[in-house]
């Protein structure tokens, strides 16, 4: 396969202040289309057994309102049988009632479970696609802490939705039923009172819920920040320790960071202090608007021919009905808070996905590792017939995302099999920045690359320069990035012992290749040792080409002799990247970049 790496500015996301808007809409409806992929799923059926649920508890909640009423009249009647039959259904009716809100409540609980592993798992597939993460977390600074986004406001996106959807889903039944009731009550007048009550609910809410949205989310991007700025602390805190000032510095740093984080917050509550006003007010203001409502046709005559306790029962039915009327339409404007919660979230994660999906639209990107399997034999085959060719750079010019300035210009070089390239220079001129190139990490602003062979095990493999170092066993980190190990033959299944010989005590520490540990690699293992297990991963993927980045400057000459050696024993092809003069021959020819985007390529020894 042959991939192009074309030139061309990268694509600038820019997003506008969020809040409740069609961008909102769209976003939210392609966060439910993730959620809900079709009828047949487990959340749309769970979703669906919520309404059912919903719809019986609404019946029960009717039954059991209408109850008082009907207590008048017994009461009113003096029958002591009805009486005891009454209260028997009563308390029938809310044990039904409080078996169907804890049912209603456990679904709830279990879409918010099934809904964060969706959306998690969506999120993971676009970050972790091809080099997605490395763009956003390295290239882009147009996304703050994509990590906090796919962990921590997608989680609590799917808890506010998880704890509105029964509401929501119920409100537009209830309302038919209850409007229709109150209607019949009170009239016209009741009726047009409620509605415009709940308008002028709606519209005063919108009206302080729009600076909410944006407040929270600067104040997810702070604590994301903040967060940040605490892990990166605990990362290098053993570097740190070896500066008398440095708990000093960072300490003062953090307090920057957490400092503008609390007043975001006292600004938010500032914000929410009014909405809160706005909403307790219309919940009280509810209650007295149902009586006044109530009266209205008592006043005017309408039931005067009733006896006091059939106006009584009257009264509570009608009562009930209005009352939670006003109660549904009281609910959806309590819901402004969690509704100015889920837009801000979901602003945050869309704008996580918008973000994603371009990058993925516009990489050009090979997958090392696409599968859960991997065969050597059939690979093997797959890539008999490739071309003896790597890479082919026509005219490259490249720079760093973030200068200006070139840091080669007009490069043509062609990367073959059997021939070994080594690229030397001065700190600087840009040769770890030429395997991001290669690698498709950072673009090319000028020329191009075409790469003939595709990146993974028996094709193009890369050694960073800082090592790579998974969790698991000691097996694990040799084998990766394949998630399991093959029954294979040959130099492959003794190699990786070679570098771990008793006296090195690895093997020993571990408790065996397949023993658990705890620990983590980076701390336990010294540098020499990294650079050791890396190459152990080398030589089990026995890749056609190894791409070398300062692979043995924590090794001996010797011990660096030793892999270059296997190396060329295996069949690979190497491109290096390094400073000793020791590399030289294990090597035909040289790169050396010169600084300001010159470069200059010599043999180094006849073939």
């Amino acid at each position: 396969e042959m991939s192009v790496l074309q030139v061309g500015k990268g694509d600038v996301f820019s997003s506008c202040l969020p809040k409740l808007d069609v961008k909102f809409l769209q976003r939210l409806w392609r966060i439910l289309r993730i959620l809900f992929p079709c009828w047949s799923s487990q959340n749309a059926l769970m979703f669906l057994t919520l309404l059912g649920v919903a719809l019986l508890e609404q019946l029960i909640i009717y039954q059991v309102g209408v109850v008082p009423s009907r207590f008048y009249e017994v009461l009113s009647d003096k029958s002591i049988e009805a009486f005891k039959g009454l209260a028997a259904y009563a308390v029938l009716l809310i044990l039904m009632n409080s078996t169907l809100k804890s049912l209603d409540q456990y679904i709830c609980s279990l879409l918010y479970v099934s809904w964060r592993r969706s959306l998690t798992e969506s999120l993971h597939k676009a970050y972790f696609h091809g080099r997605v993460y490395y763009t956003l977390n390295v290239l882009r600074k147009d996304i703050d802490n994509p990590d906090q986004r796919i962990s921590q406001d997608g989680e609590r996106l799917c808890k506010q939705m998880s704890t509105m959807a029964s509401r929501l889903l119920i409100s537009p039944f209830t309302l038919a039923y209850y409007t229709y009731q109150c209607f019949t009550s009170t009239g016209w007048i009741g009726l047009v009172s409620i509605f415009g009550y709940f308008v002028v609910g709606t519209i005063t809410n919108k009206v302080l819920m729009g600076p909410i949205v944006s407040t929270l989310v600067e104040q997810e991007r702070l604590e994301g920040d903040f967060r940040y700025s605490e892990m990166e602390f605990w990362e290098k805190e053993e570097v740190l320790a070896h500066f008398s000032m440095a708990g000093k510095v960072e300490h003062e740093r953090t307090g920057r960071c957490f400092q503008n984080l609390l007043n975001t917050q006292r600004s938010l509550m500032n914000k929410e202090f009014w909405l809160y006003i706005g909403v307790n007010t219309f919940d009280y203001l509810g209650g007295i608007l149902s009586y006044i409502v109530i009266a209205i046709p008592i006043f005017t005559g309408v039931y005067d021919e009733l006896s006091p306790g059939e106006l009584s029962a009257l009264v509570s039915r009608n009562a009930f009905v209005c009352i939670y009327l006003i109660n549904c339409f009281t609910q959806l404007i309590d819901l402004s808070t969690t509704l100015s919660d889920v837009a801000g979230y979901t602003h945050r994660v869309g704008e996580l996905r918008e973000v994603m999906e371009a990058i993925i639209f516009k990489q050009c990107d090979y997958d090392p590792v696409s599968g859960d399997t991997y065969d050597f034999d059939s690979d093997r085959e797959q890539h008999a017939g490739t071309s003896d060719t790597a890479f082919v750079l026509d005219h490259l010019s490249y720079k760093s995302p973030v200068s200006d300035e070139l840091l080669v210009e007009d490069l043509s070089l062609r990367v073959s099999q059997g021939c070994h390239l080594l690229v030397v220079g001065n700190t600087g001129t840009g040769k770890t920045s030429l395997l991001r190139v290669l690698s498709h990490l950072w673009e090319a602003c000028g020329g191009s690359v075409e790469v003939t062979t595709c990146f993974g095990p028996r094709g193009i493999l890369f050694l960073p320069q800082k090592p790579y170092l998974t969790d698991g066993t000691l097996r694990e980190q040799v084998i990766f990035p394949l998630k399991n190990i093959y029954p294979v033959s040959g130099t492959r299944c003794f190699m990786p012992f070679l570098l771990f010989p008793p006296q090195s005590g690895l093997l020993k520490r571990t408790g065996g290749l397949d023993e658990a540990v705890e620990w983590n690699w980076y701390d336990v293992l010294s540098p020499g040792e990294m650079q050791r297990l890396c190459f152990a991963r080398l030589f089990y993927l026995q890749p056609k080409y190894a791409v070398l980045d300062e692979a043995t400057s924590a090794l001996t000459e010797e011990a660096e002799g030793q892999l270059y050696r296997a190396c060329k024993q295996l069949g690979m092809t190497l491109v290096s990247l390094g400073h000793r003069s020791s590399l030289e021959k294990h090597h035909d020819c040289a790169l050396r970049l010169c600084g300001g985007g010159r470069w200059l390529l010599t043999q180094l020894k006849e073939k």
